[in-house]
């Protein structure tokens, strides 16, 4: 990482906004009522594959863009993993703006969509394009879930990243993290979304809550430690998985 602290801020609080526009704008398009890729009411035309595209470009290009200046995080729970690991410092977690990024993105879809949110009678498609929920209304397999996949995400990058094979072509690098998120909202997403985040998760939970969404019901607050401490705890496991393996 080569930017000043002030400018690596800046990079992961529009790299995250850049992440929940591009991810969770798929997500409305595809769920919401009468937008280009949902024409029949209540029918997903656009289908999983145009959200998984949607978050695994919203990871890839803000790695592209800012990746040299902050190092491309977008997500607490890596900053976090990386802190416990100790490769990264933890006066800097917090400022890191993951949140206020997402927030921002958020925001912006909401306006975007809005003629769409007020023709979406399904509270529950509506929430989807903001937050996460476990769909076998078990909290325990949205954990589980969602640890292992924050497990397989760091664990992921880290090998991408640090591999020898990318060691010269860090774009190559940025290209298969965002192949691997792509990957596993399709393969993993099926129980939960899933979020990986939790920055994607809880700020744009807070937009639905706080804000006069058409539409809207429950911001099912009781799931929404799920989504948080869930991908932390992956994201530690995972790296300490690597640095065992093949050091760092």
């Amino acid at each position: 990482m080569t930017g000043s602290w002030e400018a690596r801020y800046a990079a992961e609080f529009f790299g995250t906004l850049i992440l929940v526009l591009l991810g969770n704008g798929a997500v409305a398009n595809a769920f919401l009522k009468n937008t280009t890729g949902n024409d029949d009411p209540g029918l997903a035309n656009g289908g999983w594959l145009l959200v998984a595209s949607g978050y695994g470009l919203g990871v890839m290009l803000p790695a592209m863009m800012f990746g040299s200046i902050s190092g491309n995080h977008l997500n607490p729970a890596i900053t976090i993993g990386q802190a416990v690991i100790g490769i990264f410092p933890w006066t800097h977690v917090a400022p890191y703006l993951q949140f206020l990024g997402a927030i921002a993105g958020q925001c912006l879809i909401l306006a975007l969509y809005w003629p769409h949110y007020r023709q979406t009678t399904d509270n529950e498609a509506v929430l989807g394009t903001f937050a996460t929920s476990d769909h076998a209304n078990s909290q325990l397999n949205g954990f589980v879930t969602e640890m292992v996949g924050a497990a397989v995400l760091i664990f992921g990058a880290m090998g991408l990243y640090r591999g020898m094979f990318f060691h010269q072509n860090i774009d190559i690098a940025n290209i298969g993290v965002g192949l691997l998120i792509a990957a596993m909202v399709i393969s993993l997403g099926g129980p939960t979304g899933p979020t990986l985040n939790p920055a994607r998760d809880l700020g744009p939970r807070l937009v639905h809550a706080l804000f006069p969404v058409p539409n809207k019901g429950s911001s099912h607050w009781e799931y929404s430690w799920v989504p948080v401490v869930a991908p932390i705890v992956g994201a530690v496991i995972g790296i300490w998985i690597y640095k065992i393996f093949f050091g760092l």
